[in-house]
């Protein structure tokens, strides 16, 4: 086959693929749109009887919607258990629709009927068409988890609608509670019940309604155990992790984001040559890598290829948080789209200074708490003794600012692992000024840790601080380690990540339009919740170099899907857990 000839093939499959999935949105919307419209919705309920009947899935209501919308969504996400029951589906009513023009002749009388039986065989063939487009893989178990959901659910649901029947039953004769629930399962599974059968039974229309409801929700719950997909992959391995920092010592002076790969929570995927790796993790079917690639660059389009191509075996919208410019630039050229999330803070340790009128502020803030007596011990992890580090795990626990560790970007998600002593612990201390105020001195007040950006740099993982304590800690531990950087032979300093960074320095400034004015307004309102302002702030005091730090994606319609995902996995949108008294081991359980 010429190149010519697999060009034109590629795009027929790709227009059968996007006919069939615009065909069942469509759909959906005339389902929606039916339920709320009653005449429009009977006028079709009418064409679906007698001598008439409508296109494949346009039968009128809210769960017919529901299962149109699910299985359109699940065919753009390429699912091939989708592909499969929709081409079923679709080829066998165009073969009903088919024998009933020829067996009966008062059916070719319908001009709707020639044209319902056009659209949903234009359907099937699209389908066949682009048959390339659907290959995503489901996870081996939705079989039986949806056999499970569909049994428990139809039984709960069930007893509900029975509950409701029992409660509102306005009928004069008496009922038992098997003729209620047969009631409340046929208005389950049929769209209409036939009352008839039931004349000891009456119940208002908005409980038919609620049991109504109940057999969409329960529609919605077996087709997402049908066609959800793989949840997970293999975490990171002690082999994957062992060629993960042989990548680290040759060329991790390329990206400040390199270490926090090591995350134990990550896949890892490799290149071909092995010169290259992506990490990533599955968060709600989005396939979440972080930073740049590690390794050699020009080995980065094989490692990105290769986590492209899981990602559509399985389903999965692929995203990148955190890429600088060099690593957004070879995502792009795969075919992904960037969006500038913000700026990372590098602090250059031998050009940094407190002088002059600019950093007035910041020095008279180092100057108070240094003058309060308070210490700073700087060291690498592999030198403080295990017995002490275990003591400043438990306080590190104990200081942390909500139940949920965040991070996933720039965060490692772990304190203390053997495997990370190079990385670098910073403690402050009270001292004798602030044992007046009720303190002791020597006493631990902060911690901050960072980790290795090379052989020359560091960047910040983990701050924690007692609440009781005097503000101004943090900054001042930062302060001292740019100063005595030379302690650990380190040059350079990644901090906090400002997001939308250029958003509050330009919309601050004199002439600012209107629309860059309201979005930091907007922006400014969120930071009471999300700190987005004050880390901005709180990094721009040390006048920093700034490097923008990008989002990778490849459809903009997943943008909300890869932002829920990205929340879920910087901690910022959590379900609810066990107290913390009951999950106190999670920075210990890797000692």
């Amino acid at each position: 086959m010429s190149p010519d000839e697999g060009r034109a093939r590629g795009s027929w499959s790709q227009r059968g693929a996007a006919f069939g999935i615009w065909y069942l949105r469509t759909v959906t919307f005339l389902n929606f749109l039916s339920a709320v419209w009653v005449s429009f919705g009977n006028d079709i309920r009418r064409h679906n009887s007698a001598e008439f009947f409508t296109p494949y899935l346009l039968t009128a209501g809210f769960a017919s919607a529901a299962f149109s919308l699910f299985l359109s969504v699940t065919l753009r996400r390429g699912k091939r258990a989708a592909w499969i029951l929709n081409l079923v589906l679709s080829g066998l009513l165009t073969l009903l629709f088919a024998f009933g023009m020829v067996a009966a002749p008062e059916f070719r009388g319908h001009v709707q009927n020639w044209v319902s039986l056009v659209l949903t065989a234009l359907f099937a063939v699209a389908l066949v068409a682009g048959r390339r487009e659907f290959a995503a893989k489901g996870d081996r178990a939705n079989p039986k988890l949806a056999a499970a959901v569909a049994a428990g659910g139809l039984l709960t649901a069930s007893l509900l609608a029975a509950l409701l029947v029992t409660v509102t039953n306005t009928a004069a004769g008496p009922s038992t509670f098997v003729q209620r629930w047969r009631y409340g399962l046929m208005r389950l599974v049929s769209l209409a019940a036939d009352d008839r059968a039931f004349p000891e039974i009456a119940t208002p229309n908005w409980v038919n309604v609620a049991i109504n409801v109940l057999s969409t929700l329960l529609l919605v719950a077996v087709l997402w155990a049908a066609f959800r997909s793989v949840r997970s992959t293999e975490a990171l391995t002690a082999d994957g992790e062992e060629r993960l920092r042989a990548l680290l010592a040759r060329h991790g002076d390329r990206d400040s984001l390199g270490y926090f790969a090591l995350r134990h929570d990550k896949s890892v995927l490799f290149s071909p040559s092995g010169k290259a790796a992506v990490t990533y993790r599955v968060v709600g079917g989005v396939s979440l890598a972080s930073g740049d690639p590690l390794g050699d660059p020009e080995a980065w389009p094989g490692a990105i290829e290769v986590w492209l191509a899981e990602a559509r075996e399985h389903g999965w919208a692929p995203a990148v948080m955190g890429a600088s410019e060099e690593g957004g630039t070879i995502y792009a050229r795969h075919g992904l789209d960037a969006l500038e999330l913000g700026d990372e803070a590098i602090v250059e340790t031998g050009e940094f200074t407190l002088d002059g009128r600019a950093m007035r502020t910041v020095r008279q803030a180092y100057n108070r708490i240094k003058r309060a007596g308070y210490t700073v011990t700087i060291r690498r992890h592999e030198d403080i003794p295990a017995a002490e580090m275990d003591r400043l795990l438990r306080l590190a626990d104990d200081w942390r600012d909500g139940e949920t560790e965040r991070g996933f970007s720039m965060a490692l998600g772990r304190l203390g692992d053997p495997g990370d002593g190079r990385c670098v612990m910073l403690e402050c201390r009270s001292g004798s000024v602030g044992e007046e105020a009720g303190e002791k001195a020597g006493e631990l007040r902060a911690l901050l840790s960072f980790v290795p950006w090379g052989e020359k740099g560091l960047s910040l993982d983990l701050m924690r601080r007692d609440r009781n304590s005097e503000n101004g800690l943090m900054e001042f531990m930062v302060l001292e380690l740019i100063q005595r950087a030379k302690e650990v032979e380190v040059t350079q300093l990644s901090l906090n990540f400002a997001m939308f960074r250029s958003v509050f320095e330009r919309g601050s400034r004199l002439g600012a339009g209107p629309v860059l004015r309201l979005w930091r307004s907007l922006l400014s309102f969120f930071s009471r919740w999300w700190q987005i302002e004050s880390l901005y702030r709180a990094n721009a005091k040390y006048r920093p170099i700034w490097e923008p730090r990008y989002m990778l994606f490849e459809k903009s319609t997943d943008l909300l899907r890869i932002g829920i995902a990205a929340g879920r996995a910087e901690g910022f949108l959590e379900a609810p857990g066990l107290p913390k008294w009951l999950n106190r081991k999670h920075l210990e359980n890797v000692r």
